[in-house]
């Protein structure tokens, strides 16, 4: 199981309120079969009014931690919001408050939502723009955000902190660390052995 207690990277602006789950990832890119090349598409209606969208700016084409507003991912639930962001490269959110679903999405994930105060998000925006190769750190431990001279405080549910820093957000590494204990049971249930258990 992989655990996250930091996630360092560059990042990219976006402060800006209330962006729902439809601007993320437009509806008419959910009838995918699977999450495959939605990171292409992330923001794509947004970018096609905004030429200057931080998605499309080449300053932040390797960003890897989101800095965003209020209520980020608000709207409908779907879960192409999340997988959209991080197959574009995304890999943790800063906000000031994130919707709870979207918030749940990102930590199935593995993806660090965060919330700071908008002082400090306004603070890491500006630096971010001023120096987009400069790092960040979320540190789920401390429940920091650091970068150059930043250092802000930022709040996580705890649940969700425990589940990324000790490895139980990844169900697939859960069942794959389980492997021995499946085959067992399902060696046992009548309708995978044909009734002869």
């Amino acid at each position: 199981m992989q655990t996250i207690t930091q996630v360092f990277g560059s990042g990219v602006p976006l402060l800006l309120d209330d962006i729902d789950t439809d601007r993320i990832i437009p509806a008419r890119f959910l009838r995918c079969v699977t999450f495959d090349g939605l990171g292409d598409h992330a923001f794509e209606d947004d970018r096609l009014q905004d030429k200057s969208h931080p998605f499309d700016d080449a300053r932040f084409k390797s960003g890897s931690i989101l800095v965003a507003g209020r209520n980020f991912g608000c709207g409908s639930s779907r879960e192409h919001a999340p997988q959209a962001l991080m197959r574009w490269g995304i890999r943790a959110i800063i906000a000031e408050s994130f919707a709870e679903i979207f918030f749940g999405n990102c930590t199935t994930l593995g993806i660090p939502c965060v919330s700071a105060s908008r002082a400090d998000l306004d603070r890491l925006a500006a630096a971010v723009t001023t120096n987009p190769v400069q790092q960040i750190t979320v540190d789920l431990i401390a429940k920091q955000v650091r970068s150059g001279d930043i250092v802000a405080n930022v709040t996580i549910l705890e649940s969700a902190r425990q589940s990324l820093s000790t490895g139980n957000w990844d169900f697939l590494g859960q069942l794959l660390e389980g492997s021995t204990e499946v085959k067992n049971t399902a060696n046992h249930l009548p309708y995978m052995t044909g009734f002869k258990a």
